[in-house]
């Protein structure tokens, strides 16, 4: 069974870097972000028409900002608030509470973002998938507004849910006078609430994982084709499978490692108590949007052109 030695505060420097480590992510994070956002609003100033893609990748990028916003919250709070002895404040629950949401939106956006570069880049002969990929690039629009309106949804059951058992917990508090009983009922709550919010993300991820399958599948079977008809490497149609692929594998990687360190900081702040290894989690979980920003500023090719320009003309 894994033990940790109790942590209940940490030196000066290990604060000082931290806190600026996670300045640096918030600029950066920020930054690119904010960059996709005013790349496509400037689109719709100038009265051109987004495309799908755009429109995703706009909503995307609002989404991310905030969730930068609540990370380097959380941190502030870590580092100057946080009492290891009491770990589970309501400050921290709230912080916590309000990540998880705009986390599941994030989730919900990169899902329509991998069923749509799987519509548009994937090749089947199989005819349900075919009706089906029609179906999702025409209606995509239609299925960004409803798992907006979802994850809204989803979000004040998961906000009144937590609420609701603070107030239990309060109650408690005032009542009792079991420290020890207190504090168990406190974690069992927040860990409830916790679970709770996190069970939509099973169909979500799915979702992402049965796209990405079917993108791989797809390539394959490329592949096979331009080995028995051609020896053409610049063929547009691998590019873009390729591409596509690159942006969902990552987006998929920075999820995993991001949701692993959200689940691993609570046992490690609440249990163990230790405060440097919830720096470690909360530093990962704010380098995943940062990183997927990245990547998806490089596999767009507006993007990446006006990013081009932009730095032309600033070493110019």
């Amino acid at each position: 069974m894994l033990t940790l030695t109790p942590e209940l505060s940490v030196s000066y420097e290990v604060k000082i870097t931290f806190i600026s480590l996670s300045l640096l992510e918030l600029a950066v994070g920020m930054l690119a972000n904010a960059f996709i956002v005013l790349v496509n609003c400037w689109d719709v100033v100038k009265q051109r028409p987004l495309s799908n893609c755009d429109l995703v990748l706009l909503c995307l990028g609002i989404t991310r900002i905030f969730l930068h916003g609540l990370l380097f919250l959380d941190a502030i709070h870590l580092t100057f608030l946080q009492q290891m002895k009491d770990p589970l404040s309501h400050s921290y629950q709230i912080v916590i509470i309000f990540w998880i949401v705009t986390n599941q939106v994030s989730l919900w956006l990169s899902t329509c973002l991998s069923l749509l570069y799987c519509s548009k880049v994937a090749r089947f002969s199989d005819a349900f998938l075919l009706c089906l990929v029609s179906l999702i690039s025409r209606k995509i629009r239609q299925l960004l507004l409803g798992a907006i309106l979802f994850s809204c949804i989803c979000s004040v059951f998961c906000v009144w849910d937590f609420f609701s058992r603070s107030h239990i917990s309060i109650t408690s508090l005032l009542f009792r006078n079991n420290t020890e009983l207190n504090l168990h009922m406190t974690n069992f709550h927040f860990s409830f609430s916790f679970l709770f919010c996190n069970v939509v993300s099973i169909p979500l991820f799915l979702s992402f994982l049965i796209s990405t399958g079917l993108l791989i599948a797809s390539l394959r079977k490329h592949v096979r084709a331009m080995k028995t008809h051609t020896r053409d490497n610049q063929d547009p149609s691998l590019k873009a499978h390729i591409k596509a692929l690159r942006s969902l594998v990552s987006s998929l990687c920075f999820y995993v490692v991001s949701f692993g360190a959200a689940w691993i900081s609570v046992p490690l702040r609440t249990k163990w108590h230790s405060k440097t290894g919830g720096m470690v989690c909360v530093m990962l979980m704010a380098a995943c949007p940062t990183g997927h920003a990245a990547v998806l500023i490089s596999s767009n090719a507006k993007l990446r052109r006006t990013l081009g320009t932009i730095l032309h003309w600033v070493l110019s």
